[in-house]
């Protein structure tokens, strides 16, 4: 079975101005489709996180983020994140709702400020190149953490899109592992 892998340069993040990260993949289409697995929660829930989301600007959303639950495989969760093992769930507003093709919305915990970030999604013949901006990022260390959690929720959609299984969610992010910092170094 082939699996995109986690560490081809084209898949990595990169940095695109101050407290900003973009990462582009080309996904099967139709856009419509794509779109779908932004917005529909189980279809989300596949990949990234369930909840329920108002479909407008302004609008809640609420993500319940359970990395166990994005492959029949499973793998250790590494010491690190053993806080959110049995799941993390924040509520974060909608920023930017033009179906098929634009989504944003908050990101993040108060106290801190929220992080912002925007999927947009253009068609290409029959695939649909998706970039994906968080922006307003804080620090270089909150840039690598992002990256390297957004490199491998984007794993686990690209595998989900071509309907193949993904590997467990800590076994691709444990791949790219410290990467985003040698990547962001001298940035």
């Amino acid at each position: 079975m082939s699996h995109e892998s986690s560490r081809d340069e084209s898949a990595y993040g990169v940095i695109v101005g101050p407290g900003t990260v973009r990462f582009e993949r080309l996904l099967p289409g139709p856009v419509e489709r794509v779109w779908s697995y932004l917005v529909d929660s189980d279809k989300r829930g596949k990949w990234f996180a369930t909840g329920e989301m108002e479909p407008r600007v302004g609008g809640s959303v609420e993500f319940f983020i359970h990395h166990a639950d994005l492959s029949i495989h499973q793998a250790p969760i590494p010491e690190r994140y053993r806080a959110v093992e049995n799941g993390h769930r924040s509520r974060q507003k909608v920023l930017r709702f033009e179906p098929p093709r634009v989504l944003a919305f908050t990101f993040g915990e108060p106290p801190q400020e929220a992080s912002e970030v925007t999927f947009e999604l253009t068609p290409q013949g029959d695939k649909v190149l998706l970039v994906l901006t968080h922006r307003r990022l804080a620090n270089k260390k909150m840039m690598e953490g992002v990256s390297g959690g957004w490199h491998t929720h984007l794993a686990v959609l690209v595998e989900r899109l071509n309907n193949r299984e993904p590997r467990a969610f800590w076994t691709i992010h444990g791949e790219i592992d410290g990467v985003y910092e040698k990547q962001f170094a001298d940035k």
